[in-house]
């Protein structure tokens, strides 16, 4: 099993440029709003209750992927980078992956704000994250989440890898194209192709 980890602020077209990667692979897609959306009609976003039940499916997608002998899982999820507690998460998310010896890597997205809040509205992110279709709430919760995260890496502040031991790519996804994206991901880590 292999995991993919794409990663990256909101709306850089992390669940976009997964699905293109698992077209192109067989890989399957564990996109961040799989765990979120279910929870919202119970919790609140960001309360305990949701991120410890949040990390719970998170934590045990991952683990029986590698148990039932997927050929690859491409994960997607937004982290704070400054807050230790959720590297530490990403670390316990992976660490089934690790043990059984299985190859991990980490694609880091980039993209402008600006082109990320016109992305809001957008088929995909109406399709499937239910609580983003308030579109004006959705690009006002960006600006908002960027005001107090860092969700992008700074190889300066950070190392070059965002999980050591680890290949971590970082791309330049501003230009909307998921199929390019995906297959310089598969190109420069040498992903199986279908």
């Amino acid at each position: 099993m292999h995991l993919l980890c794409l990663t990256g602020p909101p709306a850089v077209g992390k669940m976009t440029v997964g699905r293109a990667v698992c077209d192109r692979t067989g890989f399957r897609l564990f996109h961040n709003h799989m765990s979120i959306e279910p929870l919202l009609g119970v919790y609140d976003f960001g309360t305990p209750s949701f991120q410890r039940i949040n990390a719970m499916i998170r934590r045990e997608v991952i683990a029986e992927s590698v148990v039932a002998d997927l050929p690859g899982l491409v994960f997607t999820f937004a982290i704070d980078l400054d807050r230790p507690g959720e590297l530490a998460q990403l670390h316990e998310l992976i660490g089934p992956v690790e043990r059984a010896g299985a190859p991990i890597d980490v694609v880091e997205l980039l993209a402008p704000q600006e082109v990320r809040l016109a992305r809001e509205g957008g088929p995909d992110r109406m399709d499937h994250k239910r609580s983003k279709r308030d579109v004006q709430w959705a690009r006002s919760h960006v600006v908002d989440l960027e005001s107090r995260a860092r969700f992008t890496t700074d190889p300066e502040r950070d190392g070059d890898r965002l999980v050591p031991g680890h290949r971590h790519l970082r791309l330049d996804n501003a230009h909307g194209d998921p199929a390019l994206t995906a297959e310089r991901i598969i190109t420069e880590l040498g992903l199986p192709h279908l």
